[in-house]
């Protein structure tokens, strides 16, 4: 099951590569401002002193469906929220292209899949993807409240499409956040992204 399911999404897995420039880990965020689904602008430097999330996201690609459809997105984005750390949900597919939503496509979704990041943010123009270098969907990056970048990569260990393989992975992003909540080095800040490729 598995091999047929890998084989069928080979075309969708899109691994690190070096099409665009990656954020650098230990070094300052790119700074950024996106407007979100209900009409709110957003800066990075808004959030200075908080532990801040990237998430990129599209609604279409498989890889993202495995993690909101188990649950375990949604689990990781209220956990994370509940202690004042602020996850940000970025979508850069370009209109006309899979996974492009508007801002009442994409609350509708966020409502449908009981999502609660801290905001919803359209980088329709990729300009923020771009900067950071977000290869896949999903892509996850964590920026301490100094604003530098602590974390870039997976959500978790295990790159496949299929559900049942989350509860043994290793996840990289809560890992990381505990790290930074006990005031210890991230233990590991860069790690292979898997997924969909980002549809610029």
């Amino acid at each position: 099951m598995k091999t047929v399911l890998a084989a069928a999404l080979g075309t969708a897995l899109a691994f690190a590569s070096s099409v665009h420039a990656a954020a650098t880990v230990g070094q300052p965020a790119p700074a950024f401002t996106l407007t979100d689904t209900k009409g709110t602008a957003h800066s990075l430097a808004d959030f200075a002193g908080k532990t801040v999330v990237l998430e990129w996201f599209n609604h279409e690609c498989p890889f993202v469906k495995k993690h909101y459809g188990a649950g375990n997105m949604q689990k990781q984005q209220a956990a994370a929220t509940g202690k004042g750390v602020v996850w940000l949900t970025i979508n850069s597919s370009a209109p006309g292209k899979q996974g492009h939503v508007n801002a009442e496509q994409a609350n509708a979704i966020l409502g449908e899949w009981k999502a609660s990041p801290t905001a919803f943010l359209l980088d329709h123009d990729g300009t923020v993807g771009q900067a950071y270098g977000a290869k896949t969907t999903p892509h996850m990056y964590v920026i301490d409240g100094t604003g530098v970048l602590r974390y870039n990569g997976a959500i978790d260990a295990n790159p496949s499409a299929d559900p049942a393989d989350i509860p043994g992975a290793t996840q990289y992003v809560d890992a990381a956040l505990g790290d930074l909540a006990a005031n210890r080095a991230v233990a590991r800040g860069t790690t292979q992204p898997y997924g969909c490729s980002v549809k610029y």
